[in-house]
Order: structure tokens, then sequence, then C-alpha cells
């Protein structure tokens, strides 16, 4: 199991390029389902989900290679419209096969989902949605099993309520909606911008979608084996960036993350802002400007502590939580973080607290007392953005940070360790260490 070691110390400067968002990519290869001929995807990161969204779409039927940051998805002759608990347990989003299969093909079985241990993240508003679109659901033995109207026929436009906004629920429920008969409403969607990604991606295949992005969408669906095939890039990856933008904060160091965009980093943005980091837009003359080359990102003074709450987006991102936590770490004062998304998305404190930091939890609220310093220590990454969290704090601890089980962190990062090399830290990986 590899191990990533980092010597702290280093103040990171230059340019990082983002590679695509894996939060666009996984939902988009699953919409090729929706459609026949040969579909091509572009500036898709290597990643171990887009590996497990592949192998998942080959037993589906599909053909698919992979061939750098360029994916191609084609029809297959058979369809086996069922994925199994081997393939969906390595990836919650696998569960986007679901609105698709069922849509396309009028079945489909599928696995609960798995994936990354912060808590419970249940299904029950796709399927609710599904359901008020006519299909009818069983749960056995750990599946979804799902048939369109009349045993497997096709699907029709509905009024769906989400009683909390869902991101994979929304995905879900526009790849179905794109081949239901009639209008199809969505109410209290996500907002995120992958969800507007694949907005686009429906229309270019010939589906309706209006509102993609906002909390209210309509879906026009189209025929069964009208949808056309696509060519797209994906959009980059925000988490990515905003993980480089904290950690170029953290280190008081000077980086243009190159391909990030303010406005899908707005609540992050505000927050470092607060804290004392400098973040402007950089056009692409070198100076600010709507035509963005990137997000440039440095800190000369201390930071400052400040509270954040997680939020649904355009919100304080939980996928950020806890790269921003161990930034308060070093703030002068205290901080309040409070996770309202997950209920178990605080497993990286106790490893940073083996590295001196000052947190106190109670319940979803950390209290983070700033600290001096942090010192090297072996810690355990629990989840993809703990990872990332603990290999920050590693690079601005007091010698030697060795992060453990960093399989969770090729879950969402291209490499990560090279790109930061590249900015200036003494960081390697470890083949095949211990834990």
């Amino acid at each position: 199991m590899d191990a990533i070691r980092v010597r702290g110390g280093a103040t990171l400067r230059g340019k990082v390029r983002i590679s695509g968002a894996k939060n666009a990519a996984l939902p988009i290869l699953c919409s090729a389902l929706l459609s026949d001929g040969e579909t091509r995807l572009r500036n898709v990161p290597a990643l171990r989900d887009i590996h497990t969204t592949a192998a998942l779409l080959r037993f589906l039927g599909r053909g698919v290679e992979v061939d750098g940051s360029e994916v191609r998805v084609a029809a297959g002759d058979k369809v086996r419209p069922e994925a199994p608990y081997e393939l969906v347990k390595q990836m919650r989003a696998s569960v986007l096969v679901l609105g698709p299969l069922l849509a396309r093909f009028g079945r489909a079985k599928v696995s609960l989902p798995g994936g990354c241990a912060i808590g419970a993240r249940p299904i029950d508003q796709h399927l609710k949605g599904l359901e008020a679109m006519g299909a009818s659901i069983r749960l056995e033995r750990g599946y979804v099993i799902a048939e369109g109207p009349n045993g497997g026929g096709r699907l029709r436009g509905a009024e769906v309520y989400f009683d909390l906004p869902t991101v994979t629920g929304t995905e879900n429920l526009m790849m179905a909606a794109a081949l239901a008969k009639g209008r199809t409403t969505l109410v209290n969607c996500a907002r995120e911008p992958e969800v507007e990604e694949l907005g686009r991606i429906l229309n270019k295949m010939g589906a309706e979608v209006d509102g993609a992005g906002t909390d209210v969408i309509h879906i026009v669906g189209r025929d069964p084996g009208t949808l056309a095939p696509f060519d797209h890039a994906i959009i980059p990856d925000r988490i990515e960036a905003g993980t480089y933008m904290v950690a170029a904060a953290a280190t008081g160091g000077d980086v243009l993350v190159e391909g990030a965009e303010l406005s899908d980093l707005e609540a992050l943005i505000a927050k470092l802002r607060q804290a004392g980091v400098k973040v402007e837009s950089v056009g692409s003359e070198g100076g600010a400007g709507e035509s963005s080359q990137g997000v440039r990102v440095w800190r000369e003074g201390p930071l400052r502590a400040v509270d954040v709450t997680t939020a649904p987006h355009p919100g304080f991102p939980t996928d950020m939580q806890a790269q921003f936590l161990v930034l308060m770490c070093l703030a002068r004062g205290e901080s309040v973080i409070s996770e309202t998304i997950f209920e178990n998305r605080f497993m990286h404190v106790p490893e940073l607290s083996r590295m001196g930091a000052n947190v106190a939890l109670r319940g979803n609220i950390a209290m983070v007392q700033g600290v001096d310093r942090l010192y090297g220590a072996s810690v355990m990454a629990t989840d993809l953005r703990a990872s990332a969290s603990l290999v920050i704090a590693g690079l601005v601890a007091d010698g030697e940070t060795e992060v453990r089980r960093v399989y969770h962190l090729d879950r969402g990062y291209e490499r990560l360790e090279e790109k930061l090399r590249l900015l200036g830290a003494d960081i390697a990986r470890v083949k095949g260490a211990e834990g």
C-alpha cells in the first residue's frame, strides 16, 4: 500500500494546471448510455474513479477506451443492465447508471452504492423521483431493481420535489428525464457547476434541458434511440483548484492555479480573503480580466481565524472543509468549522491532533485554536479530502510526515505529489509502505 512522505517548510511558488473535474466526468460518462455511436470525452483526469466507471460501462456492454486524458465510449452488441456490487462498492457515483439504464432499456439492477466512509448518503431521493416517473422499484438482497411502466415501458415526465438538494439524485433524474415521454420538472435541485455541465451535455445530445445550475430544472425528453453521441472537454476541477489554493495560503506561497474559475469558488475565496489571503483572477495577458487564465493566490501576513459552515452550492463546499480546517490550525485565534452536509466528516481531526493541532469536536462542529506550528508524524488517511488535508498539513509541519492509505487520494487528485513537487514541495510517493 502506497504512502506519501512530505518534508515540511517549503514555500509553494509557480503555476499548477488543474485537471478535469472528476465529479463532472463521472455522470457524463454514464450519460453515454443514453445514446448509440461513439462518444468522446477530453480533459478527463487519470483517476481510480474514472477507471472504475470505465470498467462498469464495459460490464454493461459498452466499448470503452482510455487514452491519457481522452475517453471514448461506443455502443456494444449486447446490453447488460446490471451494475454488480463488486464494481459499485468501490465508488458511490456508480449509482449514476441507474437513471440512464432504466430510461434507455426499461429496466435496471444496480447494487446499493459504496464509496468513502464519511457518513450515510442514501439514494431515497433518486428512487422517489423515478417512481414519480412511472417506474416500479424494489430492494432485494442489496440491489435496486427497477422497471419502467407496464413491465419495462418508457418513463413518463413528472414533477419531482427533492426533500433536500442532492447532486447525484439531480443528475440521475436529469438523465432519466432525457428519454422520458413529455416534460419533467425537478424542484430543489443541486446547483453545482457539475450539474450545469451535465445539462450542457444532454442538450448537446438533443434533449431539451433548461435551468441546470439553478434550483428548478425543466427537461423535455426525446424518443429512445434519438439522442446523439457527443464530443466534449470536461470543465476544470474546482475542488482540486481549491485544494491548491489552500496549500498556497498555508505555506505563505504565491501560486497561479491555471484553469480555476472565481465564479465556481466564490464561497471559498470569500473565506480565504477574510483569513488574510490574497486572491485575484488572472487574464490571458497576465492581468486581471474576464478572459481568465486562472486564479493567483498568495499570502504575505499572518492568517486570521474565520468561521466556516458548509452548505450546498453556492455555499462553502463540504469537499473543502478538511483542507480549510488545516489552514485554520495555523491561524491566530479560534475558528468554528460547522459541517452540515455529512455527519461523519471530521475523521481527519484525530490525525491532525497527532501533528500538534488543537481541535475540539462537538458533534458536527470543530473548535479550532490556532497553533504556532505543526509537527511531522505518521498519519492515516480515512477518505479522499481528508487525505488532501493531511498532505497540506505535512507541507507546513516541522520535520517529515508520512500519509498512509493514499489510495483514497488517488480517487480524486491526479498526480498530486508531482504537481506539488513542481511548486517546490519536498514530497514523494513511497511504494508498498505499511498501513
